[in-house]
């Protein structure tokens, strides 16, 4: 009888050991592809320790109060992407146009998540200019803001974001406002570097407008042109932002919340000051093309006078050696004994003559 008892209980008790050793063996961790440059978890504006699988800070975030997840991607390919879209619950639209670079600066709502494009411009130093120094290089960043993420997306190798997390981390009163706290940390960023840039390239302006007005050598004008390519490219990372920076502040809703609002517009003001400079700078290079070219026609004339003062000396060596070369048979002085000698007088005597002339007028 007690055999008979004890075996129905025989593969509970074996089920029970087989469950206490799964539970005994740790599940595998996730870990982020090498795309991701960093990820963490928020509450009220503290970093959780660690770096979990982006899909795990999510979960957290949703279920936790004032939390949110913020993961940093640099040049993910289509599959990491594709991922990370489908988890955060991305527009397919939206995922297309972050895998590419070279967007223009813009901001656009896809459903409840916002996204900024963003231009990043680093300067790029060099020890004098040349026809091909590359003098601004840019890149892209692409922020997605939802109610419980910040994704953003970098392509190039200027506007790394860690200075940008690492300092933000410092105001967990900024952060404690949720993603759009990331938003407004980017933006900054992107406006410094854009004021760091101008700087540089004032000073390059300043050494390129003492080389044009040298009275020794000029400046090369394909170095301007060069620089001016640098400064048009400049442009156009930066100048269009003005227009969606201002039309996310005066947006009534779906914009950054109101404790942020006052830092966006200072954003925004510096913005306009290096927008102001770009375009002075652009200006200015405009005219110093200007005047080289004019430098250069003056130089070019002074060059065919020269050319034509040189060929009029040598043309009257030629008329005095061509009339006496033709042999008639019949000519002045032809059969006198000094005729040779005083052929090449005269000549000599045209020659200084007119090069005298020549050199009071300017045209030697």
């Amino acid at each position: 009888m007690d055999r008979i008892r004890w075996r129905p209980r025989l593969p509970v008790l074996v089920g029970r050991l087989l469950r206490r050793d799964e539970a005994t063996v740790p599940r595998p961790r996730r870990v982020n592809p090498d795309a991701v440059v960093d990820c963490a978890v928020y509450v009220a504006g503290r970093r959780e320790p660690g770096r979990p699988h982006y899909a795990d800070a999510y979960d957290r975030a949703r279920r936790g109060r004032r939390t949110f997840v913020w993961l940093g991607l640099h040049e993910p390919g289509a599959a990491v992407l594709a991922a990370v879209g489908r988890t955060f619950g991305l527009d397919e639209a939206a995922v297309a146009q972050a895998l590419a670079d070279g967007h223009r600066p813009t901001v656009r709502r896809y459903g409840e998540v916002t996204l900024l494009v963003l231009r990043s411009a680093g300067y790029v130093e060099h020890t004098e200019l040349t026809a091909t120094s590359e003098v601004v290089d840019t890149g892209d960043v692409l922020v997605f803001l939802g109610e419980r993420f910040a994704l953003t997306v970098r392509h190039g190798a200027t506007g790394a974001l860690a200075p940008v997390r690492e300092e933000v981390q410092r105001r967990p009163d900024v952060l404690a406002q949720g993603p759009w706290a990331v938003g407004y940390a980017v933006c900054a960023r992107m406006v410094e570097l854009y004021l760091e840039v101008a700087e540089h390239l004032e000073r390059d302006l300043e050494r390129v407008e003492e080389s044009v007005f040298a009275r020794e050598h000029g400046a090369d004008i394909q170095h301007l042109y060069q620089l001016k390519r640098e400064v048009v490219e400049f442009k156009r990372a930066v100048l269009p932002l003005t227009a969606p920076l201002r039309a996310l502040l005066d947006s009534p809703d779906g914009g950054p919340p109101a404790a942020l609002r006052h830092r966006f517009a200072a954003v925004a003001d510096g913005l306009a000051r290096a927008v102001e400079r770009i375009g002075a700078y652009d200006e200015l290079l405009t005219s110093l093309v200007q005047s080289r070219l004019a430098q250069l026609a003056v130089e070019q004339n002074d060059d065919m006078r020269r050319i034509a003062a040189w060929a009029a000396i040598a043309a009257s060596q030629t008329a005095v050696a061509g009339v006496y070369g033709m042999n008639f048979a019949h000519m002045p002085e032809l059969h006198w004994r000094y005729g040779y000698g005083g052929a090449l007088l005269l000549m000599a005597t045209l020659a200084v003559t007119l090069h005298r002339l020549f050199r009071r007028s300017g045209w030697l």
